[in-house]
C-alpha cells in the first residue's frame, strides 16, 4: 500500500498536470488545438503501420502516413490495399485510428479525462464547447458521455447485424469483418477489407439497410442524438433548430438524390427495380453522409450523376458528427442569404428563425475558403497527375475535402507529391476547411455563444 507522502505526491501531480492542460488549453486556439490532436494521432499512426509487424507485404513510409492519414480523417482514400496490405495487427491499428477519427480529438481526450476525474477543467469545457460547436442548453459533460455511450453502442448491434449476414455470404473472418466495417461505417471512414468495397453485395438488402443506417447516424451528428435524447426525456420540450435543420435536409438530400440517380444513371438501367433502387440509394448515400464505400463502380457513373455526387459531397453530413464536408447546417444558412437577397429583405430567415450574421459570416467564408482551396488543390493536381482526367481529378479532390473517400481510380495512382497534396486536404476536411485555415493562421479564433434558437454551423 502507498504511504501518506507517496499519496500527497501523486495528488500533486494530478494538480500540477490539471494546471499545465488549463495553461495550455488557454494561449491555444481551439482550432490550432483541434489540428495539433488530429496530426498527433496520424503521427502515432504511421509509427504504428510503419512497423514489419503490421505488414502483410512491404509498405512504403508515405503510403503509410496516406493509410493513417486517411482512417484518423476517416476519408478512406487508399493508396494500397488494406485487406492485402496489412497484418490483423495492422487492421486494428487502422480501426484505432477510425474509431479516433469518428469520435474526435477533443471527445476521446475529455472522456479519459472524465474517466479519471469527476469532471473537466473550465478551459477544455470551453475548448470543447467551442469545437463542437454546442449550445448554451447542452452540457460539454453530457455531450461527451453521450457521444461515447452512443458510438459503441450502434458499433456493437451494428456488427450483431452483419455478423450472420457476412457469414452467410461466406465472407472470410466474418466476425472481424463485422467488427471492422461496423466501426468504419458509423465513423463514416469507408475503409473496407474487400479489395472491391460492397460491389459484391450490390443487391443484398440486409447488408446495404445496416451499413447505411450506420454511416447516417454518424453522418447526421451526435448534436441531434443527444437534443433527440433530452426531448424524449423530457429535459427539452421540442428539438433545436438545429437539430431540426439537420435531420430535414439529410433526408431531402438523401430523397432527391436517389431519385435522381434512379432515373438518369445509364449504368444500372439494365437491373432489376427493386436492386436498381437500393445501387441508387446507396451511392447517394455514402456521398451525402461522406462514408466513401461503393456497390458500384464510381468510374463507370456518368457526367450528370457526377455533378449530383459533387454536389452531396460539397455539402456533406452535419456537425459534430463523423462526417465531412461544408455541413448541411452552412447550406442551409446560404440558401436562407439567396432567398432573402432575392426577396429583398434586409433579415436572413430559415424554417422562420432568423440567422445571426456571425453564422452567415461563417458559413460565406467557410465556402469562400473551400473554393479557394479546392481550385488550387486540383491545379497542383493536375500539374502532378498529368494522366487523370478533368473530372477524375476533380472527383480526388472534392472527395479528399469532404472526407468522403469515393475515388474513380486515381488514388492508387498518385505521384509522391500527389500522395501529399491529398493528405494536407483530408486533414484539412477533418477538422474542417475554415477551421484549417484558422489553425495555420497567426491569429487565434473568437468566437460568439451561441444560444438554442441559433443554428449551428
Amino acid at each position: 500500500m502507498p504511504d501518506h507522502q507517496s499519496l500527497h505526491d501523486i495528488s500533486r501531480s494530478l494538480r500540477l498536470s490539471r494546471a499545465a492542460e488549463r495553461i495550455a488549453l488557454l494561449r491555444i486556439s481551439p482550432a490550432k488545438l483541434l489540428l495539433i490532436g488530429y496530426s498527433s494521432y496520424i503521427l502515432l499512426g504511421w509509427i504504428l503501420l510503419s512497423l514489419p509487424v503490421s505488414q502483410a507485404v512491404p509498405v512504403g513510409a508515405l503510403d503509410n502516413l496516406f493509410i493513417a492519414t486517411s482512417a484518423v480523417s476517416t476519408t478512406g482514400l487508399v493508396s494500397v490495399d488494406p485487406g492485402s496490405s496489412y497484418t490483423f495487427l495492422g487492421e486494428v491499428v487502422i480501426m484505432g485510428l477510425i474509431q479516433i477519427g469518428g469520435l474526435g480529438y477533443m471527445t476521446l481526450g475529455s472522456f479519459v479525462v472524465l474517466s479519471l476525474t469527476n469532471g473537466l477543467s473550465s478551459a477544455r469545457t470551453k475548448a470543447t464547447r467551442n469545437v463542437f460547436n454546442l449550445p448554451e442548453s447542452i452540457s460539454p459533460r453530457s455531450f461527451i458521455l453521450a457521444v461515447v455511450i452512443f458510438t459503441f453502442l450502434c458499433e456493437a448491434i451494428g456488427a450483431a447485424l452483419l455478423y450472420p449476414m457476412f457469414v452467410a455470404e461466406g465472407v472470410e473472418a466474418p466476425l472481424w469483418s463485422a467488427i471492422f466495417h461496423s466501426v468504419s461505417a458509423f465513423c463514416t471512414a469507408g475503409f473496407s477489407l474487400n479489395a472491391t468495397s460492397f460491389e459484391a453485395f450490390r443487391g443484398h438488402v440486409g447488408i446495404n439497410v445496416t451499413i447505411a443506417a450506420l454511416s447516417i447516424l454518424g453522418a447526421m451528428g451526435f448534436l441531434i442524438v443527444v437534443d433527440g435524447w433530452r426531448t424524449v426525456t423530457g429535459k427539452a420540450s421540442h428539438l433545436g433548430f438545429s437539430s431540426k435543420v439537420i435531420a430535414r435536409i439529410t433526408f431531402a438530400f438523401l430523397a432527391g438524390g436517389t431519385v435522381l440517380f434512379f432515373v438518369i444513371e445509364p449504368s444500372i438501367q439494365d437491373l432489376e427495380p427493386s436492386e436498381r433502387l437500393l445501387a441508387a440509394f446507396f451511392q447517394v448515400m455514402t456521398a451525402s453522409a461522406t462514408v466513401g464505400f461503393n456497390t458500384h463502380p464510381i468510374s463507370a457513373l456518368s457526367s450528370a450523376v457526377l455533378i449530383v455526387l459533387f454536389f452531396l459531397m460539397i455539402v456533406g453530413a452535419s456537425p459534430a458528427g463523423t462526417g465531412g464536408g461544408l455541413k448541411t447546417t452552412s447550406f442551409a444558412a446560404l440558401v436562407a442569404l439567396v432567398r432573402s437577397t432575392l426577396k429583398g429583405r434586409d433579415r436572413v430567415r430559415f424554417f422562420k428563425r432568423e440567422i445571426p450574421p456571425g453564422r452567415l459570416q461563417n458559413a460565406t467564408a467557410s465556402v469562400s475558403y473551400y473554393a479557394v482551396v479546392a481550385m488550387v488543390a486540383a491545379f497542383l493536381l493536375f500539374l502532378t497527375e498529368p494522366q487523370g482526367a478533368f473530372d477524375v481529378v476533380l472527383f480526388e479532390v472534392l472527395s479528399a475535402m469532404g472526407t468522403v473517400g469515393l475515388s474513380m481510380g486515381l488514388t492508387g495512382e498518385l505521384s509522391d507529391l500527389g500522395k501529399v497534396i491529398v493528405i494536407i486536404l483530408m486533414t484539412a476536411g477533418r477538422i474542417g476547411i475554415l477551421t484549417f485555415g484558422i489553425a495555420i493562421s497567426a491569429h487565434d479564433e473568437s468566437r460568439e455563444e451561441e444560444s438554442d434558437n441559433e443554428l449551428v454551423l
